[in-house]
């Protein structure tokens, strides 16, 4: 099932964890988990033009990551966190891979103790 879904998905979860993969992107993500902005709102805390801010929303807004919509010469964006999801559930998959063969080398370590423990108490 998962692999179905993620194949299925692939290019939507590409453009989700390219999106996420930039510092700058990821701050304006987190600015907007605090409301809608402008794009210069956006911009303002990063020493880049207004341009190349609007290149990193375009990411944003191709990986459906932000809304922009248009108020008179205002460009307003608002967060659309739906698309993580994906991403979310691939990674829920190797963190339950991982803490499975996590688990289970503790119940071989464990066993290991407790059959030292029993030879050095007989020696």
């Amino acid at each position: 099932m998962f692999n179905h879904m993620v194949e299925r998905n692939a290019p939507a979860l590409d453009a989700v964890f390219h999106a996420l993969s930039d510092t700058t992107r990821r701050a304006m993500l987190r600015r907007l988990t605090a409301g809608e902005a402008t794009v210069g709102d956006l911009a303002e805390p990063f020493p880049m033009s207004l341009a190349a801010a609007s290149k990193h929303i375009r990411v944003l807004e191709d990986a459906g990551l932000i809304r922009r919509t248009v108020q008179g010469r205002s460009h307003i964006c608002r967060l659309e966190a739906a698309p993580m999801h994906a991403g979310q559930e691939w990674i829920s998959h190797f963190q339950r891979f991982w803490t499975e063969r996590l688990d289970a080398l503790e119940a071989i370590l464990n066993a290991e103790d407790q059959h030292k423990g029993d030879h050095d108490g007989k020696a």
